[in-house]
């Protein structure tokens, strides 16, 4: 029997890869070979092409604005019609932090320039103040801008985790789908939401990175990929116990920030709504979808003690 091959693009990976978006990637094809498929690579960088129907499966990690400000242009015009056209037909894709808000409709950064974006996802990012050197004068001038620290997301039946670091805030159009609920942190913009999912695209501000810690999105990913390549895709589990135990760390740093003093001010100063816009406190349930990261081997991880997990995070008890 032939193995099984999907081809992963990976998105200027000489820029965008602050968080340790490489790991996005490895995780990737570790969960692959580890049941047999071949995975291969095709790095991406300024002028190049996307040819459509050569990829199933397209990866873009974060970077600083200046890196985000020069990418802006290509990606849009010479990179964006080729994303958006492999993802209506079914290709997968990650887009993590400044590369997720760039896969929206643009990015203001503050008073400066407005970047284009490739109009994958029906959303936009305004930032209040461009910093466009990276840098802050001290860690509570970043603090007061950002929103910085630990993140759960109700995904379906899973949790998933990671660290968040972005300034401003990310909002959804009317057409657009959240990725899944926030359980803590911050999310797109303050508004109970994180993300943005279309097809098996996905679009998140979870970094650190995010897949080698949420084993079920990796294998959404690639079931996705495959599925686009093959027409259908059953994975075979994997143990995870390293990525439980990572998984279940990030989980118990979100409850000992949760009894910090300063958490309950630094939650409600974060979830102001964008001026001129109507907070979204209500979204339909039937839009986030349900099922996903559903563990071959049993319960999605996360359910064990997850409504008392949710409960204790949300009512900011121990």
């Amino acid at each position: 029997m032939t193995a099984m091959r999907i081809t992963l693009g990976q998105l200027y990976p000489d820029l965008m890869c602050t968080y340790g978006d490489r790991g996005n990637v490895e995780t990737i094809l570790h969960r692959c070979g580890w049941r047999g498929i071949a995975a291969d690579v095709i790095q991406l960088r300024l002028a190049d092409r996307i040819r459509p129907g050569e990829l199933d499966l397209i990866v873009i990690g974060s970077g600083g604005e200046a890196q985000q400000a020069m990418i802006a242009s290509d990606l849009a015009e010479i990179k964006g019609p080729g994303i958006r056209e492999a993802v209506e037909q079914g290709a997968a894709a990650l887009a993590v932090g400044t590369g997720y808000e760039l896969f929206g409709r643009f990015c203001q950064l503050g008073d400066g320039p407005v970047l284009p974006g490739v109009g994958l996802f029906d959303a936009w990012t305004v930032r209040r103040h461009a910093a466009l050197g990276g840098h802050y004068g001290t860690i509570t001038e970043a603090r007061a801008d950002r929103a910085i620290g630990e993140v759960l997301v109700r995904w379906g039946d899973t949790l998933l985790v990671g660290f968040e670091n972005h300034g401003g805030g990310t909002y959804l159009g009317p057409t657009a789908q959240p990725l899944g609920e926030v359980i803590y942190g911050h999310g797109n913009c303050g508004d109970g939401f994180e993300g943005a999912l279309l097809g098996s695209a996905v679009g998140t501000h979870l970094r650190g990175p995010c897949l080698p810690k949420n084993p079920q999105l990796a294998d959404f990913l690639i079931g996705a990929a495959l599925a686009r390549r093959y027409g259908e895709a059953q994975l075979r589990p994997l143990p995870d116990g390293l990525e439980q135990a990572a998984h279940l760390a990030a989980i118990l740093r979100a409850r000992r920030a949760v009894r910090r003093p300063e958490s309950r001010l630094a939650r409600a100063v974060l979830r102001r709504p964008a001026p001129g816009r109507a907070p979204r406190h209500h979204v339909a349930r039937g839009r986030l979808r349900r099922g996903q990261g559903q563990r071959a081997d049993g319960p999605a991880m996360g359910d064990a003690g997850g409504g008392s997990t949710e409960r204790d995070l949300r009512s900011g008890t121990d």
